[in-house]
Order: structure tokens, then sequence, then C-alpha cells
């Protein structure tokens, strides 16, 4: 009998269509219209949500004045501008350097004429042998800096006549004859720190270039979300760590520099020019900012690469750690199982970033082991864990029966369990290994943490530079998506390579007597 309905045509239509409209939603929020009331003044603020970039500790300002004021935290600016835009919040705080380069690239944001507050910058010192004698020349340099008017000829390059198109920083002549500085810079926030033509940028990297030149060191810059920088110093994973508000819950708790650079902070809000490039015009110019400016495909290229290296050797080495140990505790190996289960247990129990974090500024915080080679550490442990655990699964699936008529045939203790229980039990364990492989891929995405720049975090940064979300975070997507495809195809494959069924009697039977 015909069949009149097909239900995988429909299925997959309908996927289709919930995919064209959540893509259609996401082209069309920027472009909503205001629902708001247009605000003009500070006191129409209260009652309202507040955005602010998370560890800026800017909220403190508002306390006394907007009492109703409830606040939201975004991790970098751009977040904040897409939230007003979405009508998720009213307001947004951020520097009044900051503001002109994001008015720029978005005409209808509008500041409030009263600022917020006056908020002054330090370089928080890391916790190592180096802390009394960097915080001696940051002090030193800054009062130099500012009797010599060096920081106001910085402030007027990269902020009054800042051009993200012509403003450079000078890294030559770091010789490094007296070691190096590990500096924490965020990466993603223009003018201050950014990345440009694939090298760090901006009025810290600038600062700290001509600090280091002074001094006869040589910097290694970092880039780490932001209120990650804090702890990576203090930790002494790093050196310095830069643009750190200074108050005095931070100055009683680690070790400041003097103040090298003042800003107001202010309050954006909606209202200012419409931008007048249509649709297609807008879509045009986000993909030559995102892909062909300053040829930052290649960063997209270079993300791609770390995020595959640290999954294919995480599931590589996961793999074969999962296996080992539970070939040492298969047979009942009390001591081998108690520990066993006490690491089953810590690291199931712990959030991705919270153990990667320990891991790089704990465990691996006084070595030069870097992000990404601790982030293989990390993930081999926990794909091991899901490893060792489908394999006890998948072996115990298999009758106690199989062992017994195996033995019986003459197998010996490893010939029973690689030719009869372990082909049986991989066809338990292996699609949910599969998943398990897909779960990996999209974990990965934390590592920016703990500043490695995976194909995430190069999305981060040049969302950063282009205030556009729609390219960076698609071909982050489909990236992910094609990883993802080929892991999985690798996989099945290896699935229908060791299935029992598809196995000749004279492989079966590879090694043993027969009469």
């Amino acid at each position: 009998m015909k069949r009149f309905f097909d239900f995988k045509l429909a299925k997959k239509t309908v996927s289709l269509a919930v995919l064209l409209c959540v893509l259609c939603t996401f082209l069309a929020f920027p472009y909503f219209a205001y629902a708001e009331e247009k605000i003009t003044k500070l006191d129409q603020l209260d009652g309202k949500e507040i955005a602010v970039q998370t560890a800026v500790l800017y909220e403190e300002m508002l306390f006394d004045r907007l009492p109703k004021a409830t606040f939201q935290y975004y991790t970098m600016p751009n977040d904040m501008i897409m939230a007003l835009k979405a009508n998720k919040v009213s307001a947004y705080m951020i520097e009044e350097v900051s503001f002109y380069v994001q008015k720029a690239n978005h005409p209808d944001l509008a500041k409030l004429d009263e600022p917020a507050g006056i908020a002054e910058y330090g370089i928080v010192i890391g916790n190592n042998e180096k802390r009394e004698t960097l915080k001696k020349q940051l002090d030193e340099y800054i009062d130099k800096a500012n009797k010599e008017k060096i920081i106001e000829k910085m402030y007027e390059y990269w902020i009054i006549n800042y051009d993200p198109d012509e403003s450079k920083t000078d890294l030559s002549g770091l010789t490094g004859e007296n070691g190096t500085v590990r500096v924490a810079i965020e990466g993603g926030y223009e003018p201050f720190s950014y990345i440009s033509n694939g090298k760090p940028c901006g009025y810290d990297v600038d600062f700290v270039a001509r600090f280091c030149r002074e001094y006869g060191y040589k910097p290694e810059f970092y880039q780490v979300p932001f209120e990650s920088i804090a702890p990576g110093v203090e930790a002494g994973k790093y050196d310095m760590g830069m643009n750190i508000v200074i108050s005095d819950e931070r100055e009683d708790s680690a070790v400041m520099s003097k103040a090298y650079i003042t800003c107001p902070i202010l309050l954006i809000v909606l209202g200012g020019e419409k931008d007048n490039l249509g649709f297609f015009g807008k879509m045009s110019r986000s993909f030559y900012k995102t892909f062909i400016k300053e040829g930052r495909w290649k960063l997209f290229v270079e993300g791609t690469g770390i995020t595959t290296l640290i999954t294919v050797a995480s599931v590589f080495f996961g793999t074969l750690l999962g296996f080992a140990v539970y070939l040492i505790c298969r047979n009942g190996n009390k001591i081998a199982n108690k520990i066993t289960d006490f690491f089953l247990w810590l690291i199931h129990g712990l959030p991705t970033v919270v153990f990667l974090m320990i891991l790089y500024y704990i465990v691996f915080g006084s070595t030069k082991l870097g992000g990404t080679w601790v982030s293989i550490v990390g993930f081999t442990l926990m794909f091991a864990c899901a490893m060792y655990d489908m394999l006890w699964v998948g072996c115990n699936a298999v009758g106690k029966g199989q062992r017994e008529a195996s033995r019986a045939l003459g197998y010996s203790d490893s010939q029973s369990f690689f030719k009869i229980i372990l082909p049986q039990a991989a066809k338990h364990f292996l699609p949910i290994y599969r998943n398990e492989v897909v779960t990996l891929i999209k974990e990965t995405s934390v590592v920016g943490y703990i500043a490695v720049l995976d194909l995430t975090k190069i999305s981060d940064l040049v969302r950063s530079r282009t205030y556009e979300a729609f390219f960076p975070l698609m071909a982050t997507a489909i990236v992910y998506f094609i990883i993802s495809g080929i892991m999985t195809y690798m996989v099945r494959r290896v699935e229908k390579t060791i299935d029992p069924t598809k196995r000749s009697d004279e492989r079966v039977l590879k090694g043993i007597k027969t009469e």
C-alpha cells in the first residue's frame, strides 16, 4: 500500500522551518523599534535594568542615587549593546573613551549628560617573586610618565584622536635583558586592548611596551576574560593585569599600582541617530568587517585549529587513559577501584569552567604550562571518566555466560575480554561514546577563560572589534557543526569496523587451537 505521508520529509521540513524562524528573528532583533520611553535623565533609570561589565565595580557608583535599579552583568561590552537594543536593559555603563568607539559603529547610541562617576585604573601586580620590584618600578614609571606628559600624549593618541585603522602600537626595542613579564589583558576592549592584524594593540599594550622598554623587559601578552584577570594575577600566573578599577577593597586584597588612566563613566541609552544603511547594506558591511578587514578570517582559521587540537588530543588520550584504568579495575582491585571512584566523584561533580580554572590557576599555577595544554589535560581527564563509565556499563551488559563459554573454549582472560566481551560491549557504549565526543567539542568553548584563543574566544575578540554579532557567531556555529560531523563520522566508521556480526569465524578464532 502506498504511503501517503512521509514522516521523515515532514520532520525535516518542520526542522528547517524552525531554523529559518530562529534565523530571521536573530537577524531582525537588532532592528526592532524601541519599545521603552526615551531616557534623557539619570533619575529615569531608577527601577530599571542597567547592564554593567562583570568585575568593573561601576554599579557601586549608582547604589545611592538609583536605589531601586537592578543590574545585569555581561562579559563583553558588545553583549551589553545587544542587550540594550533588544530592550533587555534600559542602559549600560561604559567608560567615556570606549563609548566614542561604540558610537562610531552604532549611531543609535546616546549618552546621558550626567556621568555616573569617575574611575581610576591601575595595574594589579602578580603574587610572585617579581611583585615588589614591579610595584616599585611601575609606580616610578607612572610618576615619570605623568611628569613628562607621556600619559597625556597617549590619551590624545589612543582616546581623543583614535583611529581603529591607523592607530598602532610600537612593539620594537623590547630587548628583554632583565627577563620577561607576563601581562594579562582583556584583548577585546577597544581602544584599551584589542587584536589588530593578529597582534595585541591599544592603550594598555602601548603603556606596557613603554614600561618594558624603560626597564629592559620583554612582555608576553595573554588575552583573558576581564573577570579572570585579577584571579590569574593573584595566583601568580601573570605578572601584571591591566585596566583594573582601583577601589579600597581591591587595594586591601591585592597589590595595585598607582592610577595610569582616569576616565568618566557614562550611562548609554538608545536615542541617537538611526543607521541609514538598508538590511543588505548592513549585512555586507558586517561580512567585510568580520572576515575581510585586517585578514580576520585568519583568526578564525587559527581558532579552529586550536579547538580541533584540544578536541582530538583530549578524545585520543582520554580514550586511552579511560581504557587503561578500566583494565586495571575490571577484575576488582580494591585500591584501584577506590582511587578511581574518588576521581570520578571529584571530576563529575565540578563544572567544566571551574575544573579548568583550578587546573590552570592552582594545580599548574606555578608552572609555565600554557592554557592549551592545560585544557588538553583537563578534557583528557574528563573524557577518561566518561570512557571508564561507558566501558563499565557496556561490559556489564554482556552476560556472564559469554565469559564462561569463552574460557571453556580455551580463551585466556585477556583473549576472552578483547575477542568476546569488548566487541559485544562496544555495540552498547559506542553510541554513547559518539555523543560524548560531540559534548566534548561543545564544552571546549569555555577554554577562553584560561587564556586560550580557541574558536569561541576568537569570535568574541572579533565581535569586540566589529560590534557585529551575526557573522562571528554564525561562522563559529557552522565550524562547530563541521567538526562535530567529522568526529561523528569517524566514530560511526569505528562502530562498523568492530561490529561483531560482521566478523569472520577466522578472525574470531585467530590464535585459538581448534580441532
